[in-house]
């Protein structure tokens, strides 16, 4: 019973945190290949822990057939969905550009927020970790749109970052999301979904 809530609080741990450029080396294509193949391992066999956890709800953790599918048909379709959403940032860290897909989780969560006190607090966060020059995880953002941020600070409302928020996903939905689409990683996950896959077992 231990084992198997580890392995669920494995999968978790897996897709909460992202790959760290240092995980991966330039021009190794098989140990990036691995890197990504290991992640989504987790997602693949969480499906036989939890049933045993829980035999009378056996939902699984494995995306269905439908589901990879509607990955395929919009950026939007990949991001509602828990996996699809863990899968495409899996793949970003693979092209060491994870941090675009967190700066957008980052938005979501800001602009669920109500209190003012809480907004401050952490549109001064995301300013620091993703907008100003040489944050930890900057994006590419044109002066006028960092500035922008930036004189909105201490007064952030809940459309602060919405126009940094456009961009990057404008550059994920015509760069990273298309090259996931024709990637290995996707490719897999469909024949792990039809059950053909012969490199990754559930």
């Amino acid at each position: 019973m231990k084992e198997n809530l580890a392995s669920v609080s494995t999968l978790n741990m897996a897709f909460t945190e992202c790959m760290k450029p240092t995980d991966f080396f330039t021009g190794k294509k098989d140990i990036k290949r691995k890197n990504w193949r290991n992640r989504i391992g987790f997602l693949l066999k969480a499906n036989s822990s939890q049933s045993m956890l829980h035999p009378m709800k056996t939902r699984s953790y494995r995306p269905s057939v439908d589901d990879v599918n509607q990955w395929a048909q919009s950026l939007d379709k990949l991001l509602s969905h828990k996996y699809g959403k863990a899968a495409f940032r899996i793949f970003l860290s693979s092209e060491f550009c994870e941090e675009n897909i967190e700066f957008w989780a980052a938005c979501e969560d800001f602009k669920k927020l109500s209190s003012h006190k809480h907004l401050v607090s952490k549109a001064k966060h995301i300013y620091e970790e993703f907008i100003q020059s040489e944050a930890s995880k900057e994006i590419n953002l044109d002066f006028h749109t960092k500035n922008a941020i930036l004189q909105s600070l201490n007064e952030p409302t809940a459309t602060t970052f919405q126009a940094a928020q456009k961009k990057v996903y404008s550059l994920m939905e015509n760069n990273s999301y298309p090259r996931f689409i024709h990637s290995d990683l996707y490719k897999e996950l469909c024949a792990v979904a039809r059950g053909e896959s012969k490199h990754i077992k559930s």
